[in-house]
């Protein structure tokens, strides 16, 4: 039960560095005192070091995720523990082209459940991420890609968008033993790099579906957490899912501090978390939103209902709970399972919050929403159920595929824009190599003929004299 005096505690803190503007001063203390000096040998290392995204955010030793049956050992991800709350994250970078293979081979040999995704692909005109699990042919990608250097194979079984974030269903393979597993993708999609969610309701809304699947208890394997670092959006979905937990079973003491003293402790396993004082300003907001709403929620039976006045909409409803952890997923019950969300939601059809981007996709669903099973009657014994005319079916059916050619288009223009960005970047790095290769001669030869000018001069010289 959340103990509504530790809430108050945190609310007390959040509101006095509100007031007091002193934001940037509380993260540049925990920048100085959260800076540990610990040993990164693996990811120093001089084989490893095209495996790091980014070259200041490295791995400690002690808590790396450690490969094996792989042509390396390393990946750029670290094992994050609250164990106050039995939580277990693994922090790490977004895959990139060349350690996809072992981003996965990851998902497989810890156990992996779920994949919390924070980031775009392509952010600020950069490539911030790699595209590493199928889009599906209807989206302009492939149903399933296999990872022949690590024996796996990944394929895309459902997908369901949402305004701030789109929710998937994988099948891992192992393919030697044909063992197969289910891992669930979020994908929050409107977090910008450096930045923080539009709204701590947005983001308590994304917290609550991916609690629902049950992928971060503790009877799974830990979930894996990135965005593209690895340090900033993903240290805060984690500092602010420990605190709640925390909160849930009145562990938080007073509250006051403890937010900060969480998060010196989860620096302690992985260097750098939370990049920026806006960063820990919205994770006090969300923790203190997200309290209040545990706390008036008590007295529910479901832990994760909205008490909300506004009409719940479909594209914010927690998706359906997975299988027992021993069943198989199949794509039929994965399709029977949304068809009864479908039936059984209460749709809105009005606009979604306000996003960074957003094209009108999860409308879809409310589209195509199936008409009431059975008839209904005015008691005269005739049917008033309400019909739709060929016109209106037709109309539906247009709008739909419209949207589907442009999202298959962006998806499209985006995987040419990717391509050209490679290829740039690419015929950068020869033309470096080249002009290396060109220069390094001529600079010698231009150094001899210095010496030799040299030398001829002090052989003048001294035969002058």
């Amino acid at each position: 039960m959340t103990d509504i005096k530790q809430v108050e505690a945190i609310e007390s803190e959040y509101k006095q560095l509100e007031a007091s503007e002193a934001w940037n001063q509380l993260y540049q203390r925990i920048r100085s005192e959260g800076t540990y000096d610990l040993p990164c040998t693996e990811a120093r290392a001089a084989v490893n070091r095209n495996l790091n995204r980014y070259r200041d955010v490295l791995p400690y030793d002690h808590t790396r995720i450690v490969l094996t049956d792989a042509n390396t050992s390393y990946i750029n991800a670290s094992l994050v523990k609250a164990e106050c709350v039995k939580r277990s994250y693994v922090l790490t970078q977004g895959p990139l082209s060349h350690t996809t293979p072992h981003f996965w081979l990851m998902i497989w040999q810890q156990k992996i459940k779920g994949i919390i995704m924070l980031n775009k692909i392509i952010e600020k005109n950069q490539i911030k991420c790699h595209q590493y699990w199928p889009l599906g042919e209807s989206e302009g990608g492939e149903d399933s890609i296999v990872f022949s250097t690590v024996g796996l194979k990944v394929e895309l079984l459902s997908v369901s968008r949402h305004s701030h974030y789109n929710y998937s269903t994988l099948r891992l393979t192992h393919i030697a033993s044909k063992d197969s597993r289910h891992v669930l993708h979020f994908h929050y999609t409107t977090w910008p790099d450096f930045g923080v969610p539009q709204s701590p309701e947005a983001f308590y809304k994304f917290l609550n579906v991916v609690r629902a699947s049950g992928v971060l208890e503790p009877d799974v394997g830990p979930a894996v957490v990135h965005c593209s670092a690895g340090i900033g959006r993903s240290g805060t979905f984690c500092l602010v899912d420990t605190i709640l937990m925390m909160l849930s079973k009145g562990l938080c003491d007073n509250g006051q501090g403890k937010v900060v003293d969480i998060l010196l402790d989860m620096r302690k396993q992985r260097m750098g978390l939370i990049q920026t004082h806006d960063q820990l300003r919205f994770s006090y907001q969300a923790i203190v939103y997200g309290a209040r709403k545990l706390a008036e929620a008590n007295g529910k039976q479901d832990p994760y209902e909205e008490s909300s006045s506004e009409e719940p909409s479909l594209a914010d409803e927690p998706p359906p709970q997975p299988p027992p952890r021993t069943d198989s997923l199949t794509r039929s019950m994965i399709e029977s399972q949304l068809a009864q969300v479908l039936q059984d939601g209460n749709a809105s059809d009005t606009a979604p919050e306000d996003t960074e981007e957003y094209d009108d996709d999860s409308r879809e669903d409310a589209l195509a929403r199936p008409l009431p099973a059975e008839p209904l009657s005015d008691g005269s014994g005739h049917d008033t159920s309400p019909t739709a005319s060929p016109e209106h079916h037709s109309e539906m059916y247009f709008e739909t595929e419209v949207r589907r050619r442009k999202r298959r288009e962006r998806v499209a223009a985006t995987a040419a824009k990717v391509k050209s960005m490679v290829e740039k970047q690419r015929a950068s790095e020869f033309w470096q190599e080249r002009k290396r290769l060109i220069l390094k001669p001529i600079s010698l030869c231009v150094a001899f003929v210095v010496i030799g000018l040299g030398g001829g001069a002090l052989f003048y010289r001294y035969f002058q004299v």
